[in-house]
């Protein structure tokens, strides 16, 4: 099944060659799409550079501006519908999420056993690398406060390591998804648990960034902590 993993950039030039490589060198039909927000730091460069090197795979779209993570993975999802890939991931650039755990999560999908598989953080246990306490405790708290408030069933509400079946991305009506922090991968994740499809988590082990800048902020708490009970009472009211 043809896959597409996409990655949204903003000043990642330090991670991006090596993140870019170790995913090319997976098994299976695995193409790229970097949706990069003009990153100053030349890391839309640094792609051209290895799209020379591995032709057809690699592509690469520069938006004019920071436009947020919701809506380049909307871009993303938007992109793999059109150029009908039967299985769409997403991963961030940082080198957080492991490229060699790619075909873990795609194989649930592969296999016919699951419409979405998150890679997880908290499955089994807790398996985080270089977090202080105090991040721990905000994401894993987070996970207990959006399952109280939504039921939603998911151990790792926020991660950002997950691939897509096609089926759910059509079904789902992206149009209305407006969150584009942290909340955007909970509504991604409560709307296609609400209209049916089987989730599952698969356990991996997630180091903090090495090089760069985290793009956590206030902000993002913010809104990933008001938007759950939008989400509930949306649902609610038969307006989601």
């Amino acid at each position: 099944m043809r896959t597409l993993i996409v990655i949204p950039t903003y000043n990642e030039i330090e991670n991006i060659r090596s993140a870019l490589e170790t995913v090319m060198a997976q098994p299976g039909e695995l193409d790229v799409l970097v949706v990069d927000d003009s990153s100053p730091d030349g890391t839309a460069d640094a792609v051209r550079g290895l799209q020379e090197r591995f032709p057809g795979r690699i592509e690469l779209v520069v938006r004019p501006g920071k436009q947020g993570l919701g809506t380049a993975y909307l871009a993303g999802f938007a992109y793999a519908l059109e150029k009908e890939y039967s299985i769409v991931c997403e991963m961030d650039a940082d080198l957080s999420h492991n490229p060699d755990d790619l075909p873990r999560l795609i194989a649930p999908i592969e296999g016919g056993f699951a419409d979405c598989a998150i890679g997880s953080r908290y499955i089994g246990g807790v398996r985080v690398i270089n977090w202080p306490l105090s991040r721990l405790l905000l994401s894993y708290g987070a996970g207990i406060y959006t399952r109280f408030v939504t039921g939603l069933p998911v151990r790792d509400v926020t991660a950002g390591f997950v691939c897509w079946h096609r089926k759910v991305l059509l079904a789902l009506d992206l149009s209305r998804v407006k969150s584009n922090g942290y909340s955007f991968q909970v509504e991604m994740k409560y709307r296609a648990w609400r209209a049916g499809f089987r989730i599952t988590e698969v356990p991996i082990v997630f180091t903090e960034r090495t090089e760069g800048q985290s793009k956590m902020s206030k902000a993002i708490v913010r809104e990933a902590a008001y938007k759950v009970w939008e989400f509930r009472l949306r649902d609610l009211c038969n307006k989601l």
